[in-house]
């Protein structure tokens, strides 16, 4: 059985740590582990199968003998290292939105469109956590009834913006506990000129605005949705749209999914049978018992959590339902493993010219 040299790109963030996790406990066969982050993370140690491994600062040739290297640095380090890696032989799956939309790399979850592996020419892009989800939710019911239309509206984590907006909230939260003022620094997004306290608030943006008016994360999710569905950004055969809120819950985000279905003859309770069955999903739905997902319960653990699934009373073949996933996890370290780990089954560790 071939084994693989495997590097960790960004190895000590959030979502790095994730990664080392989840594939201590994959099925890829690791011959050796690289650990690699920014030049002020480099020297510290982590533990991969209970050995200790130094961190190293990453550099191209950081990546000269790796086979395979999993990703979530950030898009600018993502541009600048990847390509790199490629050169050399490796095979790249990347967690940030540098390569999603570019033309020849596949936008990949598991299970839906994992086909796509197989024209890959060295980098593969992980969604958007918040896409992952809806579409992983979605995809079932998508196979037996068609789907012409999804409205979106998120509830998303703090930890979805990163450890430094992360311990804001933390701050902002602990200072109105106290009566004392809190200075917003981060949020929305540390790029923009105004900054909002997050702490018993909610942000209806997330990333920066575009000129119509949508946000780049309500963007990611219309057109990523379409590109896993039929490789096309911009395919009309289906209709998304999205609102992307920030709230303040540490990890894990929540949906609310409205989807009109081609084949009317749908139902709730053949819906939630749907969902039953697939593997990754599962259903928390019984009402009489207040049974439905949350954030607290769905954090750290690998599926994606459906409830409240209901009939529109309005429109006909319109359904309602709520979905609830670690970002951290089933939205980012998860499915880029499972990547790998379909890369590994199918024998395309390799860069395809």
């Amino acid at each position: 059985m071939r084994e693989y040299v495997v590097a960790i790109l960004g190895a000590t963030g959030a979502v790095g740590h994730r990664l080392l996790n989840e594939l201590e406990h994959s099925q890829i066969p690791v011959k050796k582990i690289k650990l690699l982050a920014s030049q002020r993370s480099a020297g510290q140690k982590l533990k991969f199968h209970q050995q200790e491994i130094t961190v190293e600062e990453a550099q191209p040739d950081s990546f000269t003998g790796v086979d395979l290297v999993l990703s979530s640095a950030g898009g600018t380090v993502s541009q600048q290292l990847l390509p790199e890696a490629v050169k050399r032989g490796a095979v790249c799956v990347d967690n940030t939105s540098a390569f999603r939309m570019q033309e020849g790399v596949p936008l990949v979850i598991p299970g839906v469109n994992d086909q796509e592996l197989s024209q890959h020419r060295g980098i593969i892009a992980n969604p958007n956590c918040s896409t992952i989800q809806m579409v992983a939710a979605l995809y079932p019911i998508y196979q037996r009834w068609g789907i012409d239309q999804i409205i979106v509206s998120t509830y998303q984590a703090v930890s979805g913006a990163g450890q430094a907006a992360w311990d804001e909230l933390l701050s902002e939260t602990q200072a109105r506990l106290n009566e004392q003022p809190a200075k917003a620094q981060i949020l929305p997004t540390a790029s923009d000129s105004k900054h909002y306290p997050l702490a018993f608030n909610l942000l209806p943006q997330i990333d920066v605005f575009e000129d119509d008016g949508y946000t780049h994360e309500e963007w990611k999710m219309i057109h990523e949705t379409k590109k896993i569905l039929f490789n096309d950004q911009n395919s009309d055969r289906i209709k998304v749209t999205a609102t992307c809120v920030r709230v303040p819950v540490e990890v894990g985000h929540g949906e609310t999914v409205y989807f009109v279905l081609k084949d009317k003859s749908a139902t709730a309770s053949a819906i939630q049978g749907e969902v039953a069955k697939t593997p990754g999903l599962v259903l928390q739905d019984d009402p009489q018992k207040q049974l439905y997902p949350q954030p607290l319960l769905a954090a750290g653990k690998k599926a994606t959590f459906v409830g409240r699934v209901r009939a529109d009373q309005e429109n006909p073949g319109a359904f309602h339902m709520w979905v609830v996933a670690d970002n951290l996890l089933r939205g980012a370290a998860s499915n880029t493993v499972e990547i790998a780990e379909c890369l590994v089954r199918d024998d395309l560790v390799r860069v395809i010219k």
